[in-house]
């Protein structure tokens, strides 16, 4: 089990109250937006704010569904909820 699964089952706990994702956000000087998702060690770049958000949560979305369908986590893991870092 991977580094970024066991940090994902740390926050999600017993996953009866499902589980917490961080989208942090930054902007590259050439005036791209970069949105990283710590828990699950996903970074990817947007045009736009909302197209970094976008783009984050369904690389996580992703992510999580191939961990359930591998059974590496439970299907309650399916439906994180998304926090945006101030």
């Amino acid at each position: 089990m991977g580094q970024g699964n066991s940090r994902l089952r740390d926050l999600a706990g017993s996953y009866t109250e499902g589980v917490n994702l961080t989208i942090e956000l930054d902007r590259e000087v050439d005036g791209r937006w970069i949105a990283d998702v710590p828990e699950l060690n996903i970074l990817v770049y947007g045009a736009t704010r909302e197209a970094a958000i976008e783009a984050a949560e369904s690389a996580a979305l992703e992510i999580i569904a191939d961990r359930v369908a591998r059974g590496s986590l439970p299907a309650e893991a399916a439906h994180p909820r998304f926090a945006i870092a101030a």
